[in-house]
């Protein structure tokens, strides 16, 4: 089944946030705090909005039934009301809200086909009142989040085609990576019949010693690692794997690949890519696409 077509797609440029429901916010609201270093930077009975950078949030905490990825929000470079406009003429359903979070007047809401998660599209955010160097522990941004989907092609259909989302890689039929800039990827999807919601979701952190700092500091606080250190085939990028306190899978990452000149067509040369210059490409399941120093996690990669 292929998604109605907008006479251009919309122009995502920035993954903005996730939000997570929780039985225990709390709980959750410290771990991010107190292990991850984001910032609160807002509060209610029911919600928590936190930040590891100039955004005013990354990831909100609600208060009810554990369920991760109830939203996901991205950041347009384009007028709201045009993008509308285009949605509409196309089909889709939009509604434009202004009580989304704090200080966002401005947002359109869409459903995600299949999963029916809320996907919120503006234009900017509030500044957080973070600084570059207010911790030398904290993610430098949210990076991507890998979810399950029923069907492949579809989801694959409505990012690129709606969401001017590009393509990256695939491994084998089920498992995409999609970019709406320069990193390697901001979306992802897996195919399958058995599982559904959101896979994992993953923090960037600046480099290895950063995520050597990071790791050590989990390990204080009694996180364990569930996968990694490892390196992507699919995107390259040095890979942990641990889980919140809700049992959501967390990734951190450094060294994901980036693809400067979209006229090209080809990621920045690193030294170790396969191949050399590094294009999208469908990979072969096998040891080098899912993690080239082995070993595999299983757990990880079910579908």
């Amino acid at each position: 089944m292929t998604a109605p077509r907008p006479e251009t797609p919309v122009s995502v440029s920035k993954l903005g946030y996730v939000e997570f429901q929780t039985h225990d916010l709390d709980r959750l609201a410290d771990y991010y705090t107190r292990v991850l270093d984001f910032v609160e930077v807002d509060r209610t009975a029911d919600e928590v909005y936190l930040t590891p950078s100039f955004d005013h949030h990354a990831v909100v905490l609600r208060r009810g039934e554990h369920k991760p990825r109830t939203s996901v929000g991205y950041e347009i470079f384009e007028d709201l009301a045009d993008a509308e406009r285009r949605l509409g003429d196309a089909g889709y359903a939009v509604e434009r809200r202004s009580d989304i979070a704090p200080g966002m007047p401005d947002v359109l809401v869409l459903a995600e086909p299949m999963t029916g998660t809320d996907i919120h599209l503006f234009d900017q955010q509030p500044r957080s009142g973070v600084g570059p160097d207010d911790s030398t522990l904290r993610p430098t941004k949210l990076g991507h989040v890998a979810s399950f989907t029923p069907e492949l092609a579809p989801m694959q259909d409505f990012y690129q085609s709606l969401l001017g989302f590009k393509w990256s890689d695939t491994i084998g039929d089920f498992f995409v990576f999609l970019r709406c800039n320069s990193d390697h990827h901001a979306a992802n999807f897996m195919a399958s019949k058995s599982f559904s919601g959101m896979h994992h979701i993953a923090y960037e952190m600046r480099d290895l010693n950063h995520l050597q700092t990071m790791l050590d500091h989990l390990a204080h606080e009694d996180y364990r690692l569930e996968w990694g250190p490892g390196r992507h085939g699919a995107g390259h990028n040095i890979f942990t794997y641990h889980k919140d306190p809700d049992g959501n899978t967390i990734e951190l990452f450094t060294q994901l690949d980036i693809i400067h000149d979209e006229a090209k067509g080809y990621f920045e040369p690193r030294p170790w890519h396969t191949d050399f210059p590094q294009y999208p490409k469908t990979w072969e399941v096998d040891l080098v696409a899912v993690n080239s120093w082995g070993p595999i996690n299983p757990a990880l990669i079910e579908h």
